[in-house]
């Protein structure tokens, strides 16, 4: 049986308002779930929905590599640089990523998927997006609304491919072109979530999501959201993750049941 009715909301987060894709998911009303897609005009419409939202999913990073952080201090300073380091190696001896081009959350994402690592937010175009998303954070704070960045607040970070792969959606390219390849493999995405839920989405819901994967990615996060709020997620478990959840954020990572959702 669903559960008491909740509001998720997924936001695929863009430099600009206007190329941000947001989601809003109603669990629990009618059928059962209710989605709409959103393009907020400007950033205070985008943390209204945030602020009516039981938890949101944002898909950026909340923070930079602890590493990174004291390197650029130090440089600032005029002070020796700390060495360089990595994370632990992986289970089959490979080295575990570059502590200054990622962090804690991002290693552990990487070697529980099996993927590719994410892009690192201290060397790629991503660190401009991130640096918006710190700005909605501390607007979000200045109006009392929690925003821990272990996501036990508001907001939870997110990262839709690697959930896609937690559901068993194992995609052999990308579906983030305009090609029809690419299209098509949205397509496959969405009626596998469908699958996986046990329900069929609005048919406005489904074409947007073929035709944006914008539009995909920000219901991917509403999903995840759902899935934090309910405690379907891996949290921080050593006293290293924790703290580094803290500072650098942490990628919630959903279990591979879909359906718990929707209970």
């Amino acid at each position: 049986m669903m559960r008491a009715q909740a509001v998720t909301v997924g936001v695929d987060l863009a430099a600009s308002a206007r190329r941000t894709a947001v989601c809003r998911a109603v669990w629990g009303e009618g059928d059962g779930l209710t989605v709409e897609l959103l393009v907020p005009e400007a950033d205070e419409d985008l943390l209204a929905v945030v602020r009516a939202a039981d938890k949101t999913g944002l898909d950026c990073p909340l923070g930079w590599p602890s590493d990174f952080v004291a390197t650029v201090q130090a440089h600032h300073q005029g002070m020796r640089l700390p060495p360089p380091v990595r994370f632990e190696e992986r289970a089959d001896g490979r080295p575990g990523l570059d502590a200054l081009r990622f962090r804690l959350t991002d290693d552990l994402t990487w070697k529980a998927t099996s993927m590719r690592p994410p892009l690192s937010v201290s060397t790629d175009l991503l660190g401009v997006v991130a640096l918006r998303a710190a700005y909605l954070l501390d607007a979000l704070a200045a109006t009392g609304v929690p925003v821990p960045r272990d996501g036990s607040g508001a907001v939870a970070e997110v990262y839709p491919a690697a959930a896609l792969r937690r559901w068993g959606i194992h995609l052999t390219r990308s579906y983030k072109t305009a090609t029809p390849q690419a299209r098509a493999l949205r397509e496959h995405i969405v009626r596998s979530v469908e699958a996986g839920l046990g329900l069929l989405l609005p048919e406005p819901v489904r074409a947007q999501c073929a035709d944006s994967h914008d539009h995909l990615d920000a219901l991917v996060c509403a999903l995840v959201a759902r899935a934090v709020q309910i405690g379907d997620t891996a949290w921080p478990h050593t006293q290293d993750e924790h703290a580094a959840a803290g500072r650098e954020g942490w990628i919630h990572l959903p279990s591979t049941d879909l359906a718990a959702l929707c209970r």
